[in-house]
């Protein structure tokens, strides 16, 4: 199956952790697309004081990377290409994403945060409400690797009835993050928690575990709730379609 679209991957060139110059550019992109992915958005790390990307930064290395890969392929072997960020979800991120400073996904409805892994920010439910209230969606990356989650799910119920969505990592379904993801997923999946799904993947060698990934969902939610993951939700998102 085709038409994937991908809301988190990290194949910037050379600006946090993911792809380190233009070639693992390429080869990422070009092993989403052999996954099923036609859309695929970069969603660099903005995350003050590991990586300290602004929203000036990311745009040029956004526009460095996409002129570089016009040189290197014809566009047409390419998924279709666009740009957000993944917000780290501190106070200076937060004060960012309310005053237009950030980087919400292509059309300005809805942003990709991400938490600490063991413990999530005060007054989260709040803040994730100040967001929704000002018609940006907050679209919570992997809660599956989050320990509050894996201590209880029903911790992101605060968060939900505020309005986020959450994004599964497929890879999680794979055992990639470890035993306590995997069962945090597959509970969430369960409980039908998740909106969408993307791959997070950050070079070319993280894609065969993506496609396992998807492979797994498909499994486990069967064919017309795997494609609305992957499809569908990721799509409504992008668009402000998403159901209260």
């Amino acid at each position: 199956m085709r038409g994937f679209i991908d809301l988190h991957s990290h194949w910037v060139a050379g600006i946090d952790d993911g792809a380190r110059n233009v070639e693992e550019s390429l080869a990422l992109l070009t092993a989403l697309r052999g996954a099923g992915f036609d859309t695929v958005v970069a969603t660099p790390h903005m995350r003050p004081g590991m990586f300290d990307n602004t929203r000036q930064s990311l745009l040029a290395a956004y526009d460095a990377t996409c002129a570089a890969l016009r040189g290197a392929i014809d566009a047409r072997e390419l998924p279709a290409l666009a740009l957000s960020s993944e917000h780290f979800f501190d106070d200076l991120v937060f004060q960012r994403l309310l005053d237009g400073n950030a980087l919400p996904y292509p059309g300005g409805h809805a942003a990709l945060v991400e938490f600490p892994n063991r413990s999530f920010p005060v007054r989260i439910a709040d803040r994730i409400f100040d967001l929704s209230r000002r018609k940006l969606r907050p679209v919570i990356a992997h809660p599956e690797r989050y320990d509050p989650v894996a201590a209880d799910f029903t911790s992101l119920d605060p968060l939900l009835d505020a309005g986020a969505v959450l994004l599964l990592d497929v890879a999680a379904l794979t055992g990639k993050y470890g035993r306590t993801p995997r069962r945090t997923a597959e509970l969430l999946i369960e409980e039908g928690y998740y909106y969408a799904a993307c791959s997070d993947a950050h070079t070319a060698r993280d894609v065969p575990e993506v496609r396992d990934g998807i492979k797994a969902l498909f499994a486990r939610v069967g064919e017309e709730e795997a494609t609305f993951m992957l499809i569908d939700g990721p799509r409504a998102i992008l668009e402000g379609r998403v159901d209260p």
